[in-house]
């Protein structure tokens, strides 16, 4: 699935393709912005974004196989949730207890 593709799906609920549009902006950039502020944006059920360290370590170049440092940075990272999994999988995990 692509951007369009979810804009289309969303047209069907909301009737109007440049509300649709702005819709999907807003949860992008709503998700991008949390993110570079530091913050997780969890929708539950469905899972959650956080930002992980990824920590300075030596590589190599793949054309000249010479050694070289690759700086530190964050990362996007992404966790599904349990209704994901579940959904992904084809199966209904049962509650604890039942």
């Amino acid at each position: 699935m692509k951007k369009a593709d979810l804009v289309d799906a969303l047209v069907d609920l909301v009737g109007k393709r440049s509300v649709a549009e702005q819709a999907v902006a807003c949860v992008l950039s709503s998700v991008t912005d949390a993110l570079k502020n530091g913050e997780a944006v969890t929708l539950v059920g469905f899972g959650t974004f956080k930002v992980a360290k990824r920590e300075a370590r030596n590589g190599r170049n793949p054309q000249t196989g010479k050694a070289i440092k690759i700086k530190a940075k964050n990362v996007p990272k992404f966790t599904a949730g349990k209704i994901l999994k579940e959904a992904v999988a084809g199966t209904k995990v049962k509650a604890k207890g039942k």
